[in-house]
């Protein structure tokens, strides 16, 4: 945008702006307002941004916007998918994203996973899109259960052995889907004993179908009969038969959801920390005017207060799972302290948040200030209030933060809160479990900062260890997860899912070392990884990631002094890293360079840097760290 008047009127007019500046062929040039834009969109406005979207230059854009991450999704299926572009291009849109897209043919799913030149194995996202019709098309007539059973294994069976074969080579993610079952195949058996051995053969085919992803890490298997049980058609018959599209528009706007939320992980973007609202929120009504006894929560003889509690169980649901809560309400603190302690219909209490924040300041202040506390980006936030003005008010403030605005209906709170998955990620840690610990630790340890008159003493009696050790099978998710969410200490941002760390462990020339630390306050588990290679006498620093939990306690330095150490004990001349700027990394340019590194080479994104061995930096003198094996030289 150029000037904020512009980019004001882009955020206050919604997609119909979109249009406009489709008219005006204005598209392109302000393509990143786009995100904005689609906040909050219906699934009708949605529909009709996607028609315009698709119809942009992917290349086009990306010359334009080289900041925009690009995401290049390739599409293969059994029936016409064409239809799929528009919804998923709206929603990578909507997470500041750009598709690239590759459609495959007609009923070339086949061919198309067998073919390991084809643009399915160079995608970072490879679609699958799997149909009923894959099955029926194949079923005689006239038929029973058994002949749909014969059929489903074979087929099944068949994309088994498509699937090895690809993870084997392929270099992205590929997306599976179970198969729903419209209601015409099975009204077409009269009996009801067949119906139901036909409901158990379906079942077990797509059972089949999820355990693909059980089998092989770079595999995800969408489960199409949520959607599809709530009231999703699964077909629109006249465009099955005409135009062989047998999934209906709505369930592929459904999937294409769906792949955007994979899209976004994949793309660093994954949120962390769920910020709620207090009033018309977590409970009814207003706790200033009605006082603790007045609040509707809970077992309090109304439905609504019940409605609210359920909430609230699903909001720890996710907390159980690694996800951070705070709560930043317009309220005096000491009666929300009481509620949050000691009212009989709450849930959640005190403890299950890293931190509180009542008063009466705007709440993006509050919300940037605890960003800065937690040490994390206020794009790692979700933000749930049912005031349309605050809800509006962080959207124009904070554009990073995901806002989930709910309406004074608490019933729908859930729904609205996990519409968009924000905290989806292939599996969970040991990490993801401990994290709300970790991170209420890490506010004891500010705390514990304040009382000291400098930062030298600070770190001396913090007593902080590090272990750099040579990551295992155990460590794989972990490094996983931090290759795919650190922004911030991430020198060149290379996303690696499970199956790619795993294979650099299975490569002779590859070391991936992970970072372990603990202070007084206790373990803080792997918090960081270094990924090498060596070429003849130079070893290569791939990446070099660290949690933003840790930063500033010299564990970066320790970790890179090692490797160093190690590499000159190992007979090497030089070791060389790469620094590839992004717009959330700029703390750590400079990293190199202060610890004795020298720039080679730079294209104006990426520098490398080159160590030349001679004079080693030291680690800091308040850090015990534990030797790698073999630093010594043996």
């Amino acid at each position: 945008m150029t000037g904020a008047s512009g980019s004001e009127r882009l955020v206050e007019s919604g997609p119909a702006t979109l249009v406009e500046l489709h008219r005006e062929g204005r598209l392109v040039r302000e393509y990143p307002g786009v995100r904005q834009l689609l906040a909050g969109a219906s699934d009708a406005e949605l529909a009709r941004a996607g028609q315009l979207l698709a119809r942009l230059d992917p290349g086009e854009v990306a010359a334009e916007h080289p900041a925009v991450p690009v995401v290049t999704v390739a599409v293969t299926g059994h029936g016409t998918l064409a239809p799929l572009l528009p919804p998923l291009t709206v929603e990578l849109a909507r997470h500041g994203l750009l598709l690239r897209p590759r459609l495959g043919d007609f009923d070339a799913y086949v061919f198309d996973l067998a073919d390991p030149c084809g643009e399915l194995y160079r995608a970072d996202l490879a679609l699958c899109v799997l149909d009923p019709m894959v099955v029926f098309d194949e079923v005689p007539v006239p038929w029973g259960p058994e002949d749909v059973e014969r059929v489903a294994r074979e087929r099944i069976g068949t994309l088994a052995g498509l699937v090895a074969r690809f993870v084997e080579s392929a270099r992205g993610t590929l997306v599976l889907n179970t198969l729903p079952l419209p209601r015409r195949f099975a009204a077409q058996l009269v009996d009801h004993r067949s119906r139901a051995r036909l409901g158990v053969v379906w079942r077990e085919a797509n059972a089949r179908l999820l355990r693909l992803a059980e089998e092989h890490d770079r595999v995800v298997v969408l489960d199409l009969d949520p959607p599809a049980g709530e009231g999703v058609p699964v077909v629109e018959p006249r465009l099955s038969q005409y135009t062989r599209t047998h999934l209906s528009p709505a369930l592929l706007a459904a999937y294409a959801r769906e792949i955007g939320h994979l899209a976004r992980h994949r793309a660093g973007q994954g949120k962390k920390a769920l910020v709620l609202d207090l009033d018309g929120t977590l409970w009814g009504g207003i706790l200033g005017e009605d006082g603790p006894d007045g609040i509707e929560i809970g077992a309090d003889g109304t439905h609504r207060g019940g409605a609210h509690h359920a909430f609230q169980r699903v909001v720890g649901q996710l907390a159980s799972q690694g996800v951070l809560l705070a709560a930043v309400s317009k309220n005096d603190p000491e009666p929300v302290g009481e509620v949050l302690r000691g009212h009989p219909g709450m849930f959640l209490r005190e403890d299950d948040f890293v931190r509180v924040v009542a008063n009466w300041r705007p709440k993006h202040d509050n919300l940037t200030e605890l960003a800065e506390a937690l040490n994390l980006g206020v794009d790692s936030f979700v933000f749930v209030d049912d005031s349309p003005y605050e809800c509006g008010l962080v959207r124009h403030e904070l554009p990073g933060v995901a806002v989930v605005p709910v309406s004074g209906e608490p019933a729908l709170h859930i729904e609205a809160l996990l519409r968009d998955g924000w905290f989806d990620a292939p599996e969970l840690t040991r990490e993801d479990v401990t994290r709300v610990a970790q991170y209420r630790d890490e506010l004891v340890r500010k705390d514990f900062l304040d009382s000291f008159d400098s930062l030298e003493e600070y770190l001396r009696q913090l007593r902080v260890e590090v272990q750099l050790v040579e990551a295992g099978p155990a460590e794989v998710a972990r490094l996983s997860q931090l290759a795919l969410r650190t922004n911030q200490f991430n020198q060149t941002t290379l996303r690696l899912g499970p199956a790619e760390v795993r294979a650099l462990l299975d490569d002779p020339a590859a070391r991936v070392l992970a970072v372990r630390a603990a202070d007084r306050f206790g373990d803080n588990g792997v918090v960081g990884a270094v990924f090498t290679h060596r070429r003849g006498d130079t070893v290569h620093i791939d990446n070099f990631l660290l949690s933003c939990r840790v930063f500033s306690r010299g564990i970066e330095q320790t970790a890179l002094c090692a490797v160093l150490r190690h590499a000159r004990a190992h007979g090497a001349r030089a070791v060389r890293a790469n620094h590839r700027a992004t717009p959330k990394n700029t703390k750590v340019k400079d990293f190199y360079p202060r610890n004795g590194f020298a720039p080679v080479t730079d294209d104006g994104t990426t520098v490398t840097y080159e160590h030349g061995l001679e004079v080693l930096p030291v680690p800091p003198a308040h850090v015990h760290f534990t030797e790698i094996p073999g630093d010594d030289g043996s």
